[in-house]
């Protein structure tokens, strides 16, 4: 299990790629200490207080494509149960801070991630607006 990531997944790169691409800057695998628990966002904007984590199939027990092992089922059964209960708790001490959680899964397809985020999110803060004109004697 050593070999399985914790950050920079492969979902996970390609949604911050897409969002940076987009103009949006976050922090990345940020430390959260709450009143109740301590929380790392995969990404997390913190002047807007969204936080964002994108969970895989197999560790957090996805309803379409989760899959349970075969064998050792008493080892694994109660430790995916965990992995979704720690996900609900850090739910709970997000929202208690005044956070809003964004999860999805790691097969939904990075524009509807996207999508997603930016609804959480608005607009990213240095989006340009209307390119001033350039006025009379100002080099570019």
């Amino acid at each position: 299990m050593k070999a399985n990531r914790r950050t920079d997944t492969k979902p996970e790169l390609a949604l911050r790629a897409a969002l940076h691409a987009k103009g949006y800057r976050y922090r990345k695998d940020f430390r959260l200490d709450l009143p109740l628990r301590r929380v790392r966002p995969d990404i997390a904007f913190t002047r807007r207080k969204v936080a964002v984590f994108v969970d895989g199939c197999f560790w957090h027990a996805c309803p379409d494509h989760g899959s349970r092992p075969k064998n050792n089922d008493w080892y694994w059964s109660p430790k995916l149960a965990r992995n979704v209960e720690r996900d609900r708790a850090a739910d709970d001490a997000l929202a208690h801070a005044g956070w809003t959680v964004v999860r999805l899964w790691e097969h939904v397809p990075v524009e509807d991630a996207v999508a997603a985020v930016i609804a959480a999110v608005g607009t990213p803060r240095d989006a340009p607006s209307l390119p001033c004109p350039p006025t009379a004697g100002t080099a570019l």
